[in-house]
């Protein structure tokens, strides 16, 4: 098994089920779906039985995490990344027949939460990231108000000081475009976006910040950081979106009393 597995039980013994059809429900209202425009459908991607007494975590519906699932016994998987992004070809051959093919023979349901995930308040990747890294939100920025906008907690006094606690927290070296020695006041303003958002970097330059986080950085966007002044800190794709998918499989354990276990797949992107 996966060493990075954490499991969880819920607060009621771990032989409670949830009914698949009564959680998708509860996840629509949590999470709110019906909001969000999205590359992909959000809930119940691929059905499978009815009853769920174990659910399986993590970031990316992969095959390793499927294989991982029908080990530990899981009826269902939750994850941010799953499938039928739009664009992308539909036939289900090659590798999409495959992963498809084990949720089916194992009669394993997957659910699938993008946006919603990124943007929940509490228990969202944006959120829980900024309880990991000590980062203190009071707004919001960019279209649909995905990015996050506020300052550093105490004990991060320059630009280094914030790498090495992001190296630190997420178990990485981030790529830093910026002065080390950069001073981060009490007032400094940091906007930060989970996932690849390295698009938003514009919206979060008009918002005031002074430093943005994500997890990736593309070629141009590192000549806009240096242009602009703004400090770019890209801290991994898969890195700082550990965290939500975690807190809504913990939350669903809690209040449905059935096992949770988050298989975290490596990833170095």
């Amino acid at each position: 098994m996966s060493k990075g597995l954490i499991s969880e039980q819920g607060k009621q013994q771990a032989d409670r089920i949830v009914d698949r059809d009564h959680l998708s429900e509860f996840l629509a209202s949590e999470l709110q779906i019906s909001r969000f425009r999205d590359y992909c459908p959000n809930g119940v991607q691929v059905e499978g039985r009815s009853e769920i007494k174990v659910l399986v975590s993590g970031v990316t519906a992969s095959l390793a995490l499927l294989q991982a699932a029908v080990e530990l016994q899981a009826d269902a998987i939750l994850v941010h990344h799953g499938y039928f992004w739009r664009g992308e070809d539909m036939r289900v051959i090659g590798q999409k027949q495959r992963r498809l093919k084990l949720l089916l023979e194992n009669d394993i349901s997957l659910f699938a939460y993008h946006l919603p995930l990124d943007m929940h308040p509490q228990l969202g990747n944006n959120a829980q990231l900024a309880d990991v890294l000590g980062l203190v939100p009071d707004a919001r920025f960019g279209d649909d108000d995905l990015g996050w906008l506020g300052t550093v907690d105490t004990g991060a006094a320059t630009l280094g000081d914030l790498a090495a606690r992001i190296e630190q927290r997420l178990g990485r070296v981030p790529l830093l475009i910026g002065d080390p020695a950069q001073k981060l006041g009490a007032s400094a303003r940091v906007g930060w976006c989970t996932g690849a958002a390295q698009n938003m970097l514009g919206d979060a330059i008009a918002a005031g910040a002074r430093v943005y986080l994500s997890g990736e950085i593309s070629e141009p966007t590192v000549h806009l950081a240096r242009e602009s002044g703004v400090a770019y800190i890209a801290c991994g794709h898969h890195a700082t979106e550990r965290y939500g998918v975690q807190a809504l499989g913990r939350h669903i354990a809690q209040q449905f009393g059935i096992t949770h276990h988050f298989v975290d797949i490596d990833n170095p992107v």
